[in-house]
């Protein structure tokens, strides 16, 4: 089993500054992951954690000298509200994906960890 690590932190400020600015949003969520941010009352540190958590994965696929990108992760929540992502590009069976999200008043930051194997 091998095992990729990435993590990242932004601050929401950051977010904030290019607003809901469509075509920055677009490059960075799905549309899932647009209608819920979109559907919290101040949605920028939900992008941010968004953002945040696809850096991280994309850090720990570089361990595996693999390249993803932003539009190929979705990180939604499930039924008990835990964030989980997902890759939809091919190539990627056999990977799993573990995320950790968390942001405070002016802070996201996520923790990835990709098991190969």
């Amino acid at each position: 089993m091998d095992i990729g690590i990435g993590v990242d932190c932004e601050e929401i400020s950051r977010f904030k500054e290019v607003g809901l600015e469509r075509s920055f949003l677009d490059r960075i969520l799905t549309a899932k992951e647009l209608g819920y941010c979109s559907s919290k009352k101040d949605p920028f540190p939900h992008i941010a954690a968004r953002f945040v958590g696809k850096e991280a994965i994309i850090k720990a696929f570089n361990n595996f000298n693999k390249q993803v990108s932003f539009g190929e992760i979705e990180i939604l929540n499930d039924d008990n509200g835990l964030p989980r992502a997902k890759v939809m590009s091919k190539g990627m069976n056999g990977f799993d994906i573990k995320i950790s999200l968390s942001h405070s008043k002016n802070n996201a930051v996520a923790f990835a960890l990709v098991i190969h194997g």
